[in-house]
C-alpha cells in the first residue's frame, strides 16, 4: 500500500492496545483530528465525531483533556479515534485491557454496535469470554501459529473434557474422593474449600452418576452445577497451563 493510498486507507480502523492519542488536545480534538485525516467535509466530519462519542458514552467529556480521565474512558477515546471515519475494516488489539467493568462493558457494547452495522472486525484478545459474545470466526494462536481456527461450536468439540460438574460438600473424606476418580468417565477430581471438582471426558448423564454414588455412600451436598467446556478450557488444552513470560 502506498503512503498516500487514503481511498484504501479511509476504509481501515486500528486501534492498538497503547493508547495513542495527542496530551495537548481535548477528547473532542482529539477525535477531530484522527477522524479529519480521513473526512474532509466539516460537516460530515462533526457528524461522525458526535456519533463516535456517543458509540463510547463519552458525551460528558468531550472538552476534557487525557491527563483527566480515567483508565477507561482513555481506552474509549482511543477507540473513538480509531473509528469515528466509519471504517469498513476494524482492526482492534486488546481494546479492554486493565479497564474497570463498567467500561469494559461499554467498550463491547459499542463493538457489537459496529459489527451489527455491518463493519468486518479483526479482534485480538486474552479473554475467551469476550470472544464468545463478538466472534464468528475464531483463530487460537500460540508462538505466531495457529494451533485451531473455527467457529466457537466447532472450537469446543476439541476439547478432551465434555463435562464439569462442580459438588459443594463439607469434609469430604480421601476415600471417597479416590473412589470417585474411579467411576466412569471420569478424567480428574479436585476438592478445595469444600468444592469437589469432577472433569469428565465424554458421556452423558455424568451429574446422574455422581449424584447416585454420593446417595448411596450416604454424602450430603448442598448443591451441584454442571457446565460445558469454554473456549478457556479449549485455550489452555491447546496452548499449555505453565504460566508465560
Amino acid at each position: 500500500m502506498k503512503p498516500d493510498a487514503y481511498d484504501i486507507k479511509s476504509k481501515i480502523g486500528v486501534v492498538f492496545q497503547d493508547v495513542a492519542v495527542f496530551k495537548e488536545l481535548t477528547v473532542y480534538d482529539n477525535i477531530d483530528f484522527f477522524c479529519g485525516l480521513y473526512i474532509k467535509d466539516k460537516k460530515t466530519r462533526k457528524q461522525y465525531i458526535e456519533e463516535a462519542i456517543e458509540l463510547v458514552g463519552l458525551s460528558e467529556f468531550k472538552k476534557f483533556y487525557p491527563k483527566q480521565l480515567s483508565g477507561g474512558l482513555l481506552r474509549r477515546l482511543n477507540i473513538a479515534c480509531g473509528i469515528a471515519h466509519k471504517p469498513e475494516l476494524i482492526f482492534l488489539d486488546e481494546p479492554t485491557v486493565a479497564v474497570d467493568p463498567q467500561s469494559r462493558n461499554n467498550i463491547l457494547d459499542g463493538i457489537k454496535k459496529l459489527r451489527d452495522n455491518g463493519a468486518t472486525i479483526v479482534y485480538t484478545t486474552h479473554y475467551m469470554e469476550e470472544v464468545e459474545i463478538l466472534c464468528d470466526r475464531i483463530i487460537i494462536l500460540d508462538k505466531g501459529k495457529i494451533l485451531a481456527t473455527g467457529t466457537s461450536d466447532e472450537l469446543k468439540e476439541l476439547a478432551k473434557i465434555e463435562e464439569k460438574v462442580t459438588i459443594e460438600v463439607n469434609n469430604l473424606e480421601e476415600k471417597y474422593i479416590n473412589e470417585i476418580k474411579k467411576l466412569e468417565n471420569v478424567d480428574e477430581v479436585i476438592y478445595n474449600s469444600n468444592l469437589l471438582f469432577v472433569t469428565y471426558k465424554k458421556g452423558k448423564n455424568n451429574p446422574v452418576s455422581i449424584m447416585e454414588y454420593l446417595k448411596k455412600e450416604n454424602i450430603k451436598y448442598s448443591k451441584i452445577y454442571s457446565e460445558r467446556p469454554t473456549l478457556n478450557d479449549v485455550f489452555l488444552e491447546l496452548t499449555g497451563k505453565e504460566l508465560r513470560d
